[in-house]
């Protein structure tokens, strides 16, 4: 079994290394949003130069965050913690077409071990991506004439711990998911279209890059469950720490972890079904 699964997450982690194209893309977007609407948009002058808004209410609305770069910027690192497990089914699903998955279900592997490899391979990208623009929102405001995240309080090693778990359990859940749909369908265009169909409103529903002050009641109460939301909010009440948040950040981080293993178990069901061997 081990053996089984280090050579297929070997094979994975090299598929990945070898196609720097698709690393390239995965940081464009992200970096593109940060240059620009995260530069651009300045919710402090809403009323105009001559009549700031009040920084009590700024900080009400960015849930503490000293200003939307700051904000926004977090919610990108699960924002590309997310699109960046977009192809992870798509991998499968071409590999089913070419026969490459045919040929490693014949081998003596396990079906833990192939859905496993691709698993933690296929997380491992995200997560890296999202730590990479965590720490270049940082960078970005040192010594640039540009906004950058600035953290309100010092985070201690929990928090740290805290924000790198939220960051492993949102990449980890996300990547179950597409696995799931890329063993489950045949097809690309199924796959991409479904993906879309999920992904999006999905981003769109948390408070990743919207202010959660402005948000409607109704959306802020769909917001509230939504798996992108407690990751973000479990990573920014450790950055900017404030009474804006309704409970303590291992709540969100736990609330985190109960989608995550809920995903996982559905996506091992359904991996485990699609990988048994065809009577």
């Amino acid at each position: 079994m081990i053996r089984e699964f280090s050579a297929l997450a070997r094979r994975e982690l090299l598929r990945i290394g070898r196609n720097p194209q698709a690393i390239f893309t995965s940081l464009l977007i992200p970096i593109l949003y940060l240059l620009l609407f995260g530069q651009g948009f300045d919710f402090s002058r809403l009323g105009g130069s001559s009549a700031p808004v009040p920084a009590g209410a700024l900080s009400q609305a960015l849930l503490g965050a000293p200003d939307y770069f700051s904000y926004f910027s977090v919610g990108m690192v699960a924002f590309v913690a997310v699109t960046a497990t977009l192809f992870t089914g798509a991998n499968v699903i071409f590999d089913k077409l070419f026969g490459i998955l045919k040929r490693t279900i014949a081998t003596p592997a396990p079906a833990a071990a192939i859905f496993g490899s691709r698993l933690v391979a296929g997380a491992l990208q995200p997560v890296l991506l999202a730590l990479f623009v965590l720490g270049l929102s940082i960078a970005i405001g040192q010594g640039t004439g540009l906004k950058g995240l600035h953290p309100t309080a010092f985070t201690g090693a929990v928090g740290v711990i805290e924000i790198v778990v939220a960051i492993v359990l949102i990449a980890t859940m996300f990547t179950s998911l597409f696995l799931a749909l890329g063993f489950v369908l045949e097809q690309p265009q199924t796959y991409f279209a479904l993906v879309n169909a999920l992904n999006l409103p999905v981003l769109f529903t948390s408070d990743a890059l919207y202010p959660w002050g402005t948000m409607p009641d109704w959306l802020r109460t769909v917001a509230s469950y939504n798996p992108v939301t407690l990751a973000v909010n479990t990573m920014r009440e450790n950055l900017f720490p404030s009474g804006a948040y309704a409970q303590p950040a291992i709540v969100y981080l736990a609330g985190l972890a109960v989608w995550a293993a809920f995903m996982m178990t559905v996506a091992t069901l359904l991996a485990r079904r699609a990988l048994s061997p065809r009577k």
